[in-house]
């Protein structure tokens, strides 16, 4: 299907229905909202050696000796976003930003936002706090060396604050974060918090507040089913993730998407003695992603992270009320 051409800005575009098969109640859906609500669009940028689904056959002393395609991963979703005129929310790892700092500043000219997903990409909940801390603060410095731009942005490896590392927020907040993006309120075996709150909205931590906006799910009946980017937009019909975002936004939400460089590499090496699903949730149908990326750009108004929170706070009833927070998470 071809990308709907761009309107004037006074004229909002209808999102046309896809070509594929789509229920009638969704194309009523998909037919009537307009791309008015402004939404993240985020890369979590990291090489395809380095996935949570890889660490046990790959050890990250090694992560040198692996052809990087990073670089030009990301400068095909830099150029991607380019010709589409928008901008986005890229966390960084900082080893990768130690290791190319030059790309960092590139995303930084291209008028994006950075930030911070770690150094040594490790789930949260397998670390201490001492080590959390000290990997956290080790990767902010080295995208801000490289950048030469305050980072205030989280999203930890993987998804991994969950009901067990919920303390990381607190350090978050005490080393100068202000927005965390980690909290999937889904159920899988690596990461989520079931029934946790969805919507945009502020924690209080004991060291302060911080705001946190969760990845994209679509409630249908008792299940919450994630249609936030990743694996997930790579494995579902287009017109199944268009329908269910568009919902969000009929219902004035804004919601967050996001990809890897890797997942526009169907060429990249292949991992050896990874696991069966390991191996299907990193290589199914990453030939089809770059085009898929394509027509969600031109179905939904994106932005950065920091563009979406300025524009919401002005929205009544757009943001969820503060008491959703610690004591709701942990429940």
């Amino acid at each position: 299907m071809r990308a709907a051409r761009p309107r004037p800005e006074s004229s909002p575009r209808r999102i046309p229905p896809a070509r594929d098969s789509i229920p009638p109640a969704f194309a009523i859906v998909i037919a009537t909202v307009q791309p008015t609500v402004l939404n993240a669009f985020t890369v979590d940028v990291e090489d395809y050696f380095q996935v949570s689904s890889f660490e046990r056959v790959v050890v990250r002393s090694q992560w040198g000796e692996f052809e990087s395609r990073v670089v030009a991963n990301t400068q095909r979703l830099l150029d991607l976003l380019g010709s589409r005129g928008v901008r986005g929310t890229f966390f960084i790892l900082g080893w990768v930003a130690d290791r190319f700092p030059q790309l960092l500043r590139d995303i930084h000219a291209a008028g994006h936002e950075l930030a911070c997903h770690s150094y040594w990409h490790r789930l949260v909940y397998d670390q201490t706090a001492d080590e959390f801390r000290s990997d956290l603060r080790r990767a902010k410095q080295a995208i801000e060396d490289a950048a030469g731009c305050p980072v205030t942005a989280y999203r930890a490896p993987s998804f991994s604050i969950t009901r067990r590392s919920l303390w990381a927020l607190e350090i978050l907040v005490e080393e100068g974060f202000t927005l965390d993006s980690s909290v999937f309120p889904t159920r899988h075996d690596r990461y989520g918090i079931p029934g946790a709150e969805a919507r945009l909205h502020r924690l209080q931590t004991p060291a302060g507040p911080i705001w946190e906006f969760p990845l994209a799910i679509r409630s249908l009946g008792p299940w919450q089913l994630p249609v936030s980017g990743g694996g997930y937009f790579r494995l579902y019909p287009f017109a199944w993730t268009r329908w269910s975002l568009a919902g969000l936004n009929h219902m004035g939400r804004p919601f967050s998407f996001y990809v890897h460089p890797w997942e526009v590499d169907p060429q990249q090496p292949r991992i050896a003695g990874a696991s069966r699903l390991s191996r299907f949730r990193h290589y199914v149908n990453l030939a089809t992603t770059e085009s898929k990326l394509g027509r969600l750009l031109a179905s939904f108004r994106f932005g950065t992270m920091a563009e979406v929170l300025a524009e919401q706070a002005h929205v009544p009833d757009a943001i969820a009320p503060e008491r959703a927070g610690m004591a709701a998470l942990a429940q």
